[in-house]
């Protein structure tokens, strides 16, 4: 059976670029207008899932993404259901990203307590070190040690890391 990864992250983080950019399949999106511009500036919205797949060595991994705004928040749970884990994306830009950062920890509680999550921050600028500091001190807070990265998701090699990461992380902490 294949490893089921999701992308979570809010409105407009990435999830179906990123999945586009790694899916060795046409991509299946669920897009549709946006009827939401004041939270998120872009013409088209997931509202269901995005789909792909991609083949690392010997293993078939499904890609998810899941609907970026709270009011698609039922298909959460029914995506995340044997998830093997999640790549977080957080939209640095987002006078909000920390706050987004702890409700979708809050939102996966089940993955982000047994390290089956990975942050990427997106949109980091120039000094994507400092930018990630705060992300790295509110996991701190709550005494969480996820990996985080800046990452662009529109680059392949920058989404295969994270899900890398994410598969390394997961199956270590499946020993612990």
């Amino acid at each position: 059976m294949p490893a089921k990864i999701l992308f979570i992250g809010p409105m407009g983080a990435g999830k179906t670029t990123a999945i586009a950019a790694v899916s060795d399949v046409a991509p299946i999106a669920t897009d549709v207008l946006n009827t939401d511009r004041t939270q998120c500036d872009k013409p088209t919205t997931t509202v269901a899932m995005d789909y792909g797949e991609i083949q690392l060595e010997d293993d078939m991994v499904v890609l998810y993404g899941i609907p970026g705004q709270e009011r698609f928040d039922f298909m959460w749970s029914i995506l995340a259901e044997g998830a093997l884990g999640a790549v977080l994306l957080l939209n640095h830009e987002r006078p909000q990203a920390r706050q987004d950062l702890l409700d979708y920890l809050d939102a996966f509680p089940e993955l982000s307590e047994r390290g089956a999550l990975v942050v990427a921050v997106g949109r980091a600028g120039a000094t994507p070190g400092q930018a990630l500091q705060p992300y790295r001190e509110a996991l701190g807070a709550r005494q969480m040690a996820l990996p985080v990265f800046a990452a662009d998701v529109r680059r392949k090699t920058d989404v295969l890391l994270l899900i890398e990461t994410l598969i390394a992380n997961a199956e270590m902490n499946a020993w612990t």
